[in-house]
């Protein structure tokens, strides 16, 4: 008889909520990431892809190991925004749903979502989702998804799947490995592995800039996380901690530790405990001090120094900023600062304007001409069109390695001794093909200003060592400040902002 083909959904809902930012309308995912059926598969298996690589990995890994039959469903979208447009939401789990019923019997279901998702009327979609997923195909088929590290873990979603895998690197540069060690579990469920999960989360929302990985508490933990699996490696297939995601003001925020064993509920439950104990025990190791705009300005204007880059950490459009506004920028040309890369500022007026104006033209640039908001303020200079690009590359570094990117018309704008890239689609700086599409060295300049909070440093990491980095204190959607925000969700008390926080381990 010929071998069954394991069959396969593949399907997921992608966005990360800033609850403070505008709502993610339908638009916003169809112009940035909206695949369904047969072009999910091709393009999983290019060598560059529009797809997350988490998604492609998993499609690659699972055709290196044996027959298989992937059934495509839906795969959507869009940079980190603010919460996901509740019709537009129903609608996605509406198709995903009615695609499991039509396709028949299953063996598996794959996930690749972010985790953080809020909607306009549901504070827990991907839960929502992912119930919805496992009512449709029932007990017995094999559901695994895997989540970004800032995810907001919920036990609807730990309890409607066999395994939650998280990311485990800030900036993350392991989407692939997460995606191969989702269809390696995979294969072991279908050899008759019966994983059980456990989930602790915790009264601690640490601050974005406190969740970098390469070193810090929260690096330190997720090590300890990989070598107390790896000791346990007979019991124990994965351990996940997620340091969640605040700016999505949620009942459900908090750094979550998910272990998964082999099939023992209670060895997961009793490491679970474990390494979150060691968590709440470190907690005032996640605080870090940033840099004001002023001193950003006075570092900028030495000569005597090592080439630095600045995160403009308070509009991070990877957290859900608009990428539009100007403190920064206006306090380094007020300054007449030299030798500056400023990028990338999403302007499409601007974009377009230069575009029509052409190489080489000069004007009075406006930024936020349709009108500013309370942190994207209007800003005025004097400016020459340096070059034009259509915006269509392929990432090179980092977060965007192998990933398509449509950045739509955009320009790079000479303002004094600043170069200023300007982008029309809203894109965190993550990776040196923003300024290299125009021809621009990094090696060249004196300062390079990025909006993006902490995936730049893996794209910008053959430039600038850690202590050439600054985070810079800008106001913003993204500002890492949390004290500053109107929270309305977020359970209290939680430490840091609540320094007297209690917490006491289950059992």
């Amino acid at each position: 008889m010929p071998e069954h083909k394991k069959r396969v959904a593949l399907c997921g809902v992608i966005l990360e909520s800033n609850a403070f930012s505008p709502i993610a309308t339908e638009a916003d995912f169809r112009e940035a990431l909206y695949v369904t059926g047969a072009e999910m598969v091709r393009e999983a298996r290019q060598p560059v892809s529009i797809l997350p690589r988490e998604m492609a990995a998993f499609v690659q890994a699972m055709d290196a190991t044996g027959a298989w039959q992937p059934v495509p469903l839906l795969l959507t979208g869009c940079p980190p925004w603010g919460p996901i447009e509740g019709d537009f939401f129903r609608a996605c789990v509406a198709d995903i749903v009615a695609g499991l019923v039509a396709a028949g019997p299953l063996d598996g279901v794959y996930i690749a979502n972010h985790g953080a998702m809020v909607a306009t009327d549901n504070g827990d979609p991907d839960g929502t989702l992912m119930a919805a997923i496992r009512d449709a195909v029932g007990g017995d088929v094999a559901v695994i998804a895997t989540l970004d590290l800032h995810a907001n873990l919920s036990q609807t979603m730990v309890g409607a799947t066999d395994a939650i895998i998280g990311y485990q690197t800030n900036p993350h540069v392991d989407q692939v490995q997460r995606g191969e060690e989702a269809a390696m579990l995979m294969r072991r469920m279908f050899a008759g592995m019966a994983p059980a999960q456990h989930m602790i989360r915790l009264p601690l929302v640490p601050p974005s800039t406190t969740l970098l990985t390469a070193a810090g508490p929260y690096g330190e933990l997720i090590d300890y996380g990989q070598r107390r699996e790896r000791e346990e490696a007979g019991e124990i297939v994965n351990v996940s901690v997620f340091g969640n995601f605040a700016f999505s003001d949620t009942a459900k925020n908090g750094l979550s530790v998910v272990v998964t064993a082999r099939g023992d509920a209670a060895k997961a439950a009793l490491l679970a405990n474990e390494i979150a104990t060691r968590a709440w025990n470190n907690r005032t190791a996640f605080t870090r001090d940033m840099t004001s705009i002023e001193a950003a300005v006075a570092i900028a204007a030495r000569d005597d120094r090592a080439p630095v880059i600045f995160s403009d950490a308070g509009d991070n459009p990877g957290g859900g900023g608009e990428g539009r506004t100007t403190w920064l920028l206006a306090a380094l040309a007020q300054a007449d600062a030299k030798g500056v890369y400023f990028g990338a500022f999403f302007d499409k007026d601007l974009g377009a304007e230069a575009h029509g104006l052409g190489e080489g033209a000069e004007f009075q640039a406006v930024f936020n001409r349709t009108g500013d908001t309370e942190f994207s303020k209007r800003f005025e200079a004097r400016a020459t069109v340096l070059k034009l690009h259509d915006g269509n590359v392929a990432g090179r570094l980092g977060i965007y390695k192998n990933r398509q990117l449509k950045l739509g018309p955009c320009a790079a704008l000479q303002i004094g001794g600043i170069t200023v890239i300007v982008i029309s689609a809203r894109n965190q700086t993550a990776d040196p093909v923003f300024f290299e599409m125009f021809g621009l060295d990094i090696a060249q300049a004196h300062t390079v200003c990025v909006k993006s909070r902490g995936h730049f440093r893996a794209g910008f990491a053959p430039w600038f060592a850690p202590e050439q980095v600054y985070e810079v204190d800008t106001a913003g959607l993204t500002s890492p400040i949390l004290s500053r925000f109107n929270w309305k969700n977020l359970p209290r008390p939680v430490y840091p902002m609540d320094p007297d926080t209690k917490w006491d381990p289950p059992g």
